[in-house]
This record gives C-alpha cells, structure tokens and sequence, in this order.
C-alpha cells in the first residue's frame, strides 16, 4: 500500500469505528516512515482516532507530527465537538492559534462549540475575528453557523441581526433563526420569521415545517 492506500482505509476505519484495525494500520504507518514528510497521512491518522472517539490519542498523534497545518488542527477540533467536548475543542482553538491560523472551517467548527457550552462571550471574539479576517463574505455556512451559535447562546436577537446582515441568505440559515425563536419561547416571532422567509422567496423544508408546527401547537 502506498500513502493514497493509507489515507483511504484510515477514513473507513473512522467511518466504522474500527479502532483495533486503525491502531494495526497505525503501526504499518510508522514502520513504513510514511508520517516523516506527508502531512496528510498525519491528519489522516487525527481524524481517524478522533472518529473512534479516542481523543487523547488524536492529540497524541497531533503533537507528534513533523508537520501539522490548518487542517490536522481542525480535525482535532471537529472530534471534540463530536464527542460533545465543547469546552476542549474552544482549548484546542487557543493552542492552534499559537501555531497556524485558524480558516472558515476552523471558525465553523469552533461556533458550534460555543453554543454547546452556550459560551457567548467567546462567540461573539470569534464573531469579531471572522469579521476582521473577511471571512464571511458569501460564506452562508459560515453564516449559519454564527446565527446558530447565537441561537444556542439564547440571543435571538443578536441571531436576527446577523441574519439580516448575511450577503447570502438560504432555507438552512432561516430554518435556524426560526428555532432559535422556538427555543426561546418567542412563538409568535417564529410564525412571524417564517412568513418574511417565504416573502424574500424561500421554500421551506422538512426541518422548517417540523419548528413551525412545534410553534403552533405550542401557540
């Protein structure tokens, strides 16, 4: 096997969860010197673990990479955010910065952990460097995440302002906004959002339709 082999059952083995056969394919990693110049291989090996939800270990393998860029980094961060560990993922952000700079992935990742631990304080840091950066632009990803992390954080305000402020704008990103009014109870803003959603030409989906009803009938 060459490193394209390495790099395609690594990510079968995180699909799978098949910890065991990772750590064997590991091993074959190492004894071959494929980790020595190719970065990939390294990130490789990070999501890999991370996936499987052995955390420690990705990290381990992080720090031991002769190289390490934006995206090792990122697929650290995501692994924590899947494990519901919000508040080393915002660590792992910290340690990162010191070394690469983060992208929108890296941002978008980072959001999501924000609002898991409903840390609006750090959100709103982040909210100001992805604006200082110019990150967002046409970016409705990145956008939707920033209204979710608001969201989450119950600022649902702050979440409509920054909707209204996106330059792109689609059917994910209302459909988040019209939650957020859920959570928070604003029922009657929610039926109010759904309306201007599909007056700016917007059709909704199942999501949509599922916190809509979730609205009326609590109304």
């Amino acid at each position: 096997p060459n490193t394209v082999t390495f790099i395609c059952i690594l990510k079968a083995c995180g699909v799978s969860g098949a910890i065991l056969k990772g750590k064997q394919i590991h091993d074959k990693i190492l004894h071959g010197g494929f980790l020595v110049n190719d970065v990939v291989v390294g990130t490789a090996l990070v999501d890999m673990y991370a996936k499987c939800g052995v955390l420690s270990k990705a990290y381990q393998v992080l720090e031991e990479l002769p190289f390490r860029n934006v995206v090792s980094w990122n697929a650290l961060i995501a692994g924590y955010i899947q494990q519901g560990q919000g508040n080393e993922a915002l660590n792992c952000f910290e340690l990162m910065k010191s070394e690469v700079s983060p992208d929108a992935v890296t941002f978008i990742s980072i959001l999501k952990a924000c609002g898991k631990v409903r840390d609006i304080d750090k959100g709103e840091q982040i909210h100001e460097d992805i604006l200082s950066r110019g990150l967002l632009g046409k970016d409705i990803v990145l956008g939707c995440a920033l209204v979710g992390m608001y969201t989450k954080c119950g600022a649902i305000e702050k979440a409509h302002q920054v909707h209204d402020e996106l330059l792109v704008r689609n059917v994910i990103s209302w459909s988040a906004l019209i939650a957020g009014y859920i959570q928070q109870g604003k029922f009657h803003e929610a039926l109010n959002c759904f309306e201007q959603m599909q007056s700016a030409g917007f059709s909704p989906n199942a999501i949509t339709f599922t916190s809509i009803l979730k609205a009326c009938g609590s109304m």
